[in-house]
């Protein structure tokens, strides 16, 4: 047309114009109209008049501004997208959407303004912040059919069969309760994930205990028990062989024991914090000395599972027993002072309203915390890539997420009695007690950490959400004996997951042993390493460990013979 009838390709281009431009209207109008909401109620929380005035004259200017280019230029406009959720060319190539994640991104970047400027007390503005973000992130065009070209072109290229396909998997998350992060059909529990040969050699109520097959003609004369987190499945630690810190320890030689919690059910609902600590934690200890026929040995805390070991071992220290030769704590917390992002969850009122409805005091008796509702949560620390990602990909494009066993463990959630998930609300995230000599009582023992004897190393994780490396590192201050602190990069999961062989990511050390009170100091005065920090670990740990000695020729003991092979059955038990 535009070769034959110049006439008829300027109306036709004026009339595509004059519908862009309407339609652009009308999607400003709306996104304008709930991002005034939004300025309206965070102005009713006190911004500084000279400040909303600067914002409100920028947001104007800018807005001015991005309509100009998008009625003139708008291939320049669309250049300037940078971000990856609109990367994909389809946004920049079609001006209304080049137009709407402008518009979107300006309220994002306004919002995100005004919420530095409300005034308050500090924790009342971080939640804010919080609360914008979240906002943010789930009001982007990219998550919404209607706004997201890159989803409609996918529709028109498969004759609706990728909206078919989204429907179908949008059916089978609503019957799983969750949005699906990987292919979770790919995996399944002692078949292509935890597959480390080992065997059950004790269970009660609350844990199995996993003896690991040695894979040395020797092993070390102490053995090395791992105590990992309560709230999320043991093997994170064994997800695949060549990323398993259990495997890479039975191939140093550790007669490795790991502790595999039960997935409690309702029939747990009254555990306390004491219960995981005396009928878990120190029975584990109890029976791999009994096993190994060792006076002492070497432990390993993740994440709370750091925080029961030291609990543990507090307790027994009060009783006059030192039965760790060395303790390892893996982004752990222990002085809960100030611990990022969690911290805007936690205060009074909701510590009481968790234990009216889950804990002892409850009027209808103890609860479980759902392992559902923990996932989500931590899912919705980083919502755009835990979320908002496959909700776009799965249910926009019909794509099914792929194969990824770290994904299929973040996805295998665990239930909480409330009793014990309560306790540890109040008297850790809330009221910091831990740290403080003689200010708990445990297992009918007056707590103080720092009576625990044994050698620290103390792991954080730089850019760790869940336990910030600041918190982490504060465990230095709190154990009295010899202690080392290391920093790994990345975060909660892939700086602690990262082995030798794969030569990723660094880790920084300092050199000498003064730890000094403030974070920043120490790393001030560290020293980056390439690669990972488990081979600086596990020097540190076969200092520790003793003399060679044969490796057993089978798991147990008389008293306590094989019951199962490993990964056991408790790990299997769905949420």
């Amino acid at each position: 047309m535009t070769a034959h009838n110049p006439a008829a390709a300027a109306e036709a281009m004026m009339a595509q114009a004059a519908d862009l431009a309407e339609r652009a209207s009308q999607n400003a109008a709306q996104m304008s109209h709930e991002f005034g909401d939004a300025m309206r109620q965070l102005a009713g929380l006190q911004i500084p008049l000279e400040r909303w005035n600067e914002l409100q004259q920028d947001y104007l200017s800018q807005a001015g501004a991005l309509w100009s280019q998008a009625l003139g230029e708008p291939g320049a406009a669309a250049a300037k997208l940078g971000d990856r959720r609109f990367a994909d060319a389809s946004w920049s190539d079609n001006p209304l959407a080049s137009f709407t994640a402008q518009l979107y991104l300006l309220n994002a970047r306004t919002l995100q303004r005004m919420a530095e400027q409300v005034q308050g007390d500090e924790k009342t503005r971080a939640r804010i912040r919080f609360a914008v973000q979240q906002f943010v992130d789930a009001a982007a065009p990219s998550n919404f059919l209607a706004l997201n070209p890159e989803a409609q072109q996918l529709a028109l290229k498969t004759q609706g069969e990728s909206i078919a396909r989204g429907m179908q998997l949008l059916m089978a998350d609503i019957q799983r309760g969750h949005v699906s992060q990987t292919d979770e059909s790919a995996f399944e529990v002692g078949r292509n994930v935890a597959t480390t040969e080992g065997s059950v050699v004790f269970e009660n109520e609350f844990f199995q205990l996993l003896e690991y097959k040695p894979l040395t003609a020797q092993v070390y004369e102490r053995p090395f028990l791992m105590v990992p987190p309560c709230i999320n499945k043991f093997y994170i630690l064994d997800l695949q062989p060549d990323n398993s810190l259990i495997r890479y320890a039975v191939e140093q030689g550790h007669r490795t024991f790991v502790l595999s919690w039960r997935n409690p059910d309702e029939g747990c609902k009254h555990w306390t914090w004491d219960d995981y600590v005396e009928q878990a934690v120190i029975k584990a200890i109890e029976v791999v000395r009994e096993i190994s026929g060792a006076k002492t040995i070497n432990t390993l805390g993740f994440c709370v599972g750091g925080t029961l070991l030291a609990t543990a071992l507090g307790v027994l220290a009060a009783r006059g027993e030192q039965p760790a030769q060395s303790l390892t704590l893996l982004t752990t917390l222990i002085d809960f002072s100030s611990n990022g992002v969690l911290d805007l969850f936690i205060d009074e009122n909701l510590v009481r309203m968790r234990e009216m409805t889950l804990g002892a005091q409850s009027p209808r008796g103890p609860g479980l915390l759902a392992g559902k509702e923990l996932a989500t949560t931590f899912s919705f620390l980083r919502p755009n890539d835990l979320v908002w990602n496959y909700v776009v990909g799965n249910y926009l494009k019909g794509e099914a997420p792929p194969a990824f066993d770290l994904l299929y463990w973040n996805g295998d959630s665990t239930n909480l009695p409330g009793p014990m998930y309560c306790w540890y609300l109040r008297h850790t995230y809330l009221q910091n007690e831990l740290k403080k000599p003689g200010a708990l009582t445990v297992c009918g023992e007056a707590l103080d950490l720092g009576a625990i004897k044994a050698p620290v190393y103390i792991y954080g994780s730089r850019e760790d959400h869940i336990v910030p490396w600041d918190a982490a590192y504060r465990s230095t201050q709190v154990f009295k004996g010899k202690k080392r602190f290391v920093l790994g990069a990345s975060g909660h999961i892939a700086g602690v997951i990262n082995p030798p062989a794969k030569g990723k990511r660094s880790h920084w050390i300092a050199k000498g042993s003064a730890l000094p009170a403030e974070h920043q100091d120490w790393l001030a005065a560290a020293q980056e390493h390439p690669g990972s920090w488990w081979t600086d670990w596990s020097q540190w740990l076969a200092a520790q460990a003793g003399a060679r000695k044969a490796a057993p020729k089978t798991p147990g003991s008389r008293k306590y013979p094989a019951i199962e092979p490993a990964p056991g059955r408790y790990v299997k038990v769905k949420a």
